[in-house]
């Protein structure tokens, strides 16, 4: 909890009201954004994330599994959130645990679409080696190194990041196995396909402070909020999931408004995004 004088708060609110907010940004710009992939060697795909203070990790394993019952022609994937006790002092202890749950439980509802993978941003059909019987399980961990506002947005690039670093083992299925039997396989410890990211959204997170909105809030400006909206966009500009926290509700015009907003800077953050991720990849094979 970010502890402000009464001064402070009606600075904030101030600069925010004539779109000069305290560290010179306007309403609508994000801090700089620097990208890491290749950080964790175990996994099959890992990236870092800074944004001003914030920084993130994101860890993709890739494991063989079985496709559920009721979506049988697609893969799963699982996302798990981790709140370092170093990051920030209300962290320790239960506050860490309640805001890794909160972290995880959005970035499913706007990665992962509906119960049925509907509007999923991860193309979950793509992990499928034999329907109903063999399939991709995906296990995406985050952690969150140290906190300086927006985690969503951040970690939702890291795991963009770390899917576009992803690297899927080519899998062979054995011919002439009955519809009964379980397939053999074998997966290469050489060839690797690369994880189409293409569809993959980038999440914006359009805080509210006063009668204004702002996008990559510091702690200090989300202390002042009244509500957040998240919405995740991907390059064709289609919405793939919104989550609101915050006790005050929002007129459907105003969320409408949001929308827009959200798809005309998701630009913007995928187009920079795209290129550090590039660079940062090419600077790994160096």
């Amino acid at each position: 909890m970010v502890g402000l004088s009464l001064g402070e708060k009606h600075f904030i609110q101030g600069g925010i009201a004539q779109d000069l907010r305290c560290d010179g940004r306007k309403r609508l710009a994000y801090r700089p954004i620097s990208v890491e992939t290749g950080v964790i060697p175990q996994a099959n795909g890992s990236a870092r994330i800074r944004m001003g203070a914030t920084d993130v990790i994101a860890s993709v394993k890739a494991e063989l599994g079985r496709p559920s019952l009721l979506l049988p022609d697609k893969g799963k994937v699982s996302i798990y959130i981790d709140c370092s006790s170093t990051a920030e002092p209300a962290f320790e202890g239960r506050g860490g645990d309640e805001l890794a749950a909160e972290l995880s439980n959005a970035l499913q509802d706007c990665l992962l679409g509906g119960k049925s993978g509907a509007g999923a941003g991860i193309d979950l059909s793509s992990l499928i080696i034999v329907e109903g019987k063999i399939c991709w399980d995906l296990y995406i961990d985050g952690l969150v190194v140290s906190s300086d506002g927006n985690l969503l947005d951040a970690l939702g690039a890291a795991i963009k990041a770390a899917l576009s670093n992803t690297g899927i083992p080519r899998v062979q299925v054995a011919a002439g196995t009955s519809n009964d039997e379980q397939p053999e396989v074998d997966v290469s410890d050489e060839e690797f396909l690369q994880f189409d990211t293409s569809g993959v959204p980038v999440i914006v997170t359009l805080t509210k402070v006063g009668r204004h909105y702002i996008v990559d809030a510091t702690s200090e400006e989300e202390s002042q909020m009244s509500s957040a909206v998240s919405i995740s966009v991907n390059r064709q500009g289609y919405i793939c999931g919104i989550t609101k926290r915050g006790g005050v509700g929002l007129d459907p015009s105003i969320i409408l408004d949001m929308i827009s907003v959200a798809k005309h800077v998701s630009e913007q953050v995928i187009n920079k995004l795209d290129s550090e991720i590039a660079s940062a990849e090419a600077e790994e094979e160096s």
